[in-house]
């Protein structure tokens, strides 16, 4: 079993991971607040989400370029930057059109930040690529949790929600004071023959279709989760918002387990057994009219959750054919479009239908995304995957 080593530079990325979780997670409940601060409709409020997918989409034709020009640490900490100083500005925000650039600016920030940190964490730990990414994310979720707690928090105490956001401002600062250290650069600018990139495989893009689905359902369910609890188990505003966090709490369990999981079974299988436990959660949760039941479902949501992304970004790059920057970089479109397509589609259909009716369409993508995956387990069977640096931290994760 290969041996995750956590190095100071390891530390640092999982706090920089960390930092955006906190904006992400902090945000996402606030959509229903948005919409009744400035007096909109679930459509209009479910604009942030789009504004995150165009953050995202930029990010995902831009970084290739910008890697090679600037180097993934600048990226990083620009990425960094960009995020807090999108939530110091929502800090001032009270108008639709203020909010929703700084969700595009944070969202632009946190593609950089993440793309740059999947590709140094698979280059830096080699076959232990697989656990750290899953271990980044389970830290990253943890703080994630506490975020909404403080938002909701701080709009239940008067002080606003975006007291709670601003807080991510000052750990950000003192990390860049005291890190000391650079994310590792790509290994070639390029592809890994120095050649113009390559089209990316067929199995490649059943990868990014995954998490083009399981993105769907993550921003589906952190955007408007607090709505259904509101609308259908009857609980507060500010009770709602910080209810999320329950979902977040299975994320980082979810990952916990599933960091040492990894190194032993197969990626595919394991994401069609965390899709089937999102299913179960999700089943729990639109069902269930009392509060601590519909909680309880929004707990399994997460632990299924917590693995679609750090599962499906370790695909993408194993069938990335050696181009694990342009990978990264092309999922970002993936999980982009999701946070486009996903929240404005439920949100104009919960303005005609309820939100308790559109969350139906969370099923959906679960059924998507595991109709992909089988695809691709079919295409891969137990065969090795290539040899390049970036198959070799799925083949750690093949059963021993």
């Amino acid at each position: 079993m290969p041996n995750l080593v956590r190095d100071r530079l390891t530390w640092v990325i999982y706090v920089q991971l960390s930092l955006w979780c906190y904006f992400l997670y902090g945000f996402g409940p606030v959509a229903p607040l948005l919409r009744d601060e400035l007096h909109i409709s679930r459509t209009l409020a479910s604009l942030h989400g789009t504004g995150f997918a165009v953050g995202g989409i930029v990010g995902g034709a831009v970084i290739p370029a910008l890697t090679r020009r600037y180097g993934r640490h600048r990226l990083i900490w620009a990425g960094l930057t960009l995020i807090s100083g999108a939530a110091a500005g929502m800090f001032a925000a009270h108008h639709l059109a203020l909010t929703l650039t700084f969700a595009t600016l944070a969202s632009f920030g946190g593609s950089l930040l993440v793309n740059g940190i999947v590709a140094a964490l698979t280059e830096h730990h080699g076959t232990a690529g697989p656990a750290a990414i899953s271990e980044a994310n389970a830290a990253a979720a943890a703080v994630g949790l506490v975020a909404p707690l403080v938002v909701g928090f701080a709009y239940g105490t008067g002080l606003g929600w975006r007291a709670g956001l601003v807080l991510v401002v000052v750990p950000t600062v003192l990390l860049a004071v005291f890190a000391g250290v650079r994310a590792p650069e790509p290994l070639q600018h390029g592809t890994a023959d120095g050649r113009r990139a390559r089209r990316l495989p067929a199995t490649y893009w059943l990868a990014a279709t995954s998490l083009f689905a399981t993105g769907s359902v993550e921003v589906c369910l952190t955007l408007w989760g607090s709505d259904v609890l509101r609308d259908h188990a009857h609980v507060s505003a500010g009770v709602a918002t910080a209810a999320v966090s329950t979902m977040i709490a299975g994320m980082v369990t979810g990952r916990i387990v599933g960091g040492r999981l990894l190194l032993r079974y197969r990626p595919t299988r394991m994401l069609l057994a965390a899709l089937a436990v999102s299913a179960a959660g999700f089943a729990l949760f639109w069902s269930a009219t009392v509060p601590w039941l519909a909680m309880a479902g929004l707990f399994g949501c997460g632990l299924g959750c917590g693995l679609h992304y750090p599962l499906g970004i370790g695909l993408a790059l194993a069938h990335s054919d050696g181009q694990p920057d342009l990978a990264a970089a092309r999922a970002s479109f993936a999980v982009g479009i999701s946070f486009a397509v996903a929240p404005f589609a439920l949100g104009s259909l919960a303005d005609r239908v309820g939100p308790h009716t559109a969350f139906l369409l969370v099923p959906a993508f679960l059924l998507l995304s595991a109709a992909v995956v089988t695809r691709l387990e079919r295409l891969t069977g137990r065969a090795t995957l290539n040899t390049t640096q970036t198959a070799a931290p799925v083949r750690a994760a093949e059963p021993v």
